[in-house]
C-alpha cells in the first residue's frame, strides 16, 4: 500500500529569516493524522536566510539528523562541539539523557537549505553523541546510499533506532529499487525531481508511506533526489 503525501498539504512556517515546511505535527502545525510515522517523528525541510538561525535552545531523548543540500550551517553544542556543516554532509547529534546547540546560517547573505529529521531513540537515556561526515557522492549515483543505520557493520551515520536512512540520485529516465524485508514498511520523501512509484507520480516536496509493499520500485521522469526512510513495520 502506498499513501501520497503531497507537498502541499505539509505544515509551512513563515518567519522572514526562516521558511521551514513540516511533514509532520510540529510546533504552531498541528495534524492528529500526520504525528510521525513508525519511529520517525519529525522531517523539517528547512531554508534559513543569511546570518539568521535557530540559537542555543536543549533538546532530550531524541535522534537528530541534519542533511544540507545548500549553503552551510554553523552548529556548537554543550559537547563542545563547533563545527560547520556544507552542502552533501550528514550529522548526527544523539540528544539523549540533554544536550543544548544552536544551529546558524554560516554566511551572512547566501541562505542554507537542509533537513532535519527527528528519529525517537530505541530506549531513553543515552549519553549525547555527535557525528558528522561527507558521504561520497558517487556512491548515490543511481543506486541507494546509506547516510544513517542503527547497525554498526553498515556505512554512515549509526543511530539509536533499528532504522536505515539512504538517499539516492537519479538521472532522468533511470531507475531504482530497494528490497523491503515483510516486517518493515518505509517512507519515501522526494528532495527534488519528479518520479514514478507505481502507477503514481511524485514531484519536488511530495512524499509516501510505504506499508505492506517488498520491494520499492522508481523510475525518474527527471533529475530526482529522494530519501528513503526503512523502518519498523507497523
Amino acid at each position: 500500500m502506498i499513501r501520497i503525501r503531497p507537498s502541499g498539504e505539509r505544515g509551512l512556517a513563515e518567519h522572514g529569516w526562516l521558511t521551514s515546511r513540516h511533514s509532520f505535527s510540529f510546533a504552531d502545525y498541528y495534524d492528529p493524522r500526520e504525528m510521525g510515522f513508525s519511529d520517525l517523528r519529525v522531517i523539517n525541510e528547512d531554508i534559513i536566510a543569511g546570518g539568521g538561525g535557530f540559537p542555543a535552545h536543549p533538546h532530550r531523548n531524541m535522534e537528530i539528523l541534519t542533511y544540507v543540500l545548500e549553503g552551510a550551517l554553523r552548529h556548537e553544542d554543550s559537547m563542545g562541539h563547533g563545527s560547520v556543516i556544507k552542502a552533501g554532509d550528514v550529522q548526527r547529534m544523539t540528544a539523549g539523557t540533554g544536550v543544548v546547540h544552536s544551529e546558524m546560517n554560516a554566511s551572512a547573505d547566501t541562505p542554507v537549505h537542509l533537513f532535519q529529521i527527528w528519529l525517537l531513540p530505541d530506549r531513553t537515556g543515552y549519553p549525547p553523541e555527535y557525528e558528522q561526515e561527507t558521504p561520497e557522492k558517487a556512491l548515490r549515483q543511481g543506486q541507494f546510499q546509506t547516510l544513517a543505520s542503527g547497525r554498526l557493520q553498515e556505512p554512515g551515520l549509526h543511530w539509536h533506532q533499528d532504522a536505515r536512512l539512504l538517499t539516492a540520485e537519479l538521472a532522468t529516465g533511470a531507475d531504482a529499487s530497494y528490497v523491503l524485508a515483510e516486517d518493515r514498511c518505509a517512507y519515501l520523501q522526494v528532495i527534488d525531481g519528479e518520479l514514478l512509484i507505481g502507477a503514481q507520480t511524485l514531484a519536488t516536496g511530495d512524499a509516501c508511506r510505504i506499508e505492506h509493499e517488498t520491494v520499492v520500485r522508481l523510475a525518474a521522469r527527471k533529475e530526482t533526489r529522494v530519501l528513503l526512510f526503512d523502518l519498523r513495520g507497523p
